[in-house]
């Protein structure tokens, strides 16, 4: 049963390339537009499906057997969402807004079997403290450009792990996926059993 990731991100692929998980990459082009007045959550949610049906809706087209996995991660300042900063300006003004304090990583996680439609969701939650950084902190940061494809302007696996001291749940999710969700979510669906049929029929 072929594995695919409805992701561009090359953080979610490591992630499971280092758990030994065996995939494609094929990403979902969706409007990833935050409708008026929608919550978080809600909108977590809703990306991470509407990335999951596009992929799968191709592997049923091409008549190949697949569990499509997709996620949506957004940080969470107080009320505000932090995507991507869209320049130097925006990151350091991310990161003095998570500077000293608790913020919250969220991922929508939605995992759908293609060929049957057999689908799970999740919602994963993160809270991460981040210790007391100083401006030259944040200029040197912003000089590695580390900050500027990542959510938040942070990424807590390279130098952004530097300012993080204390995480309260899944370290993976801040990273982009929920791995132990994840896996949780394939042995329901009995992704091992099926692998073993398909092998068996060869």
């Amino acid at each position: 049963m072929k594995l695919i990731l409805a992701s561009s991100s090359p953080r979610r692929a490591q992630i499971l390339r280092d758990a030994g998980f065996d995939f494609t990459i094929q990403p979902a082009n969706v409007d990833e537009s935050l409708a008026p007045g929608e919550a978080v959550e809600a909108y977590v949610a809703r990306i991470a499906q509407a990335k999951a049906h596009a992929v799968a809706g191709r592997a049923l087209a091409d008549g190949t057997p697949a569990i499509v996995i997709a996620a949506d991660t957004v940080v969470l300042a107080g009320k505000q969402i932090l995507p991507k900063p869209k320049d130097a300006d925006d990151a350091r003004r991310m990161l003095r807004l998570l500077n000293a304090t608790t913020h919250e990583v969220l991922t929508g996680l939605f995992v759908i079997r293609a060929y049957d439609g057999i689908s799970f969701a999740h919602l994963e939650r993160t809270r991460v403290e981040f210790t007391r950084i100083s401006d030259l902190d944040i200029d040197a940061y912003i000089q590695t450009k580390e900050p500027f494809d990542k959510a938040g302007a942070y990424g807590i696996q390279g130098i952004g792990g530097r300012f993080v001291r204390k995480v309260d749940g899944c370290y993976f999710n801040v990273m982009g996926l929920p791995l132990s969700r994840l896996w949780e979510i394939l042995r329901q669906m009995r992704w091992e059993d099926l692998n073993l049929m398909i092998a068996a029929q060869k």
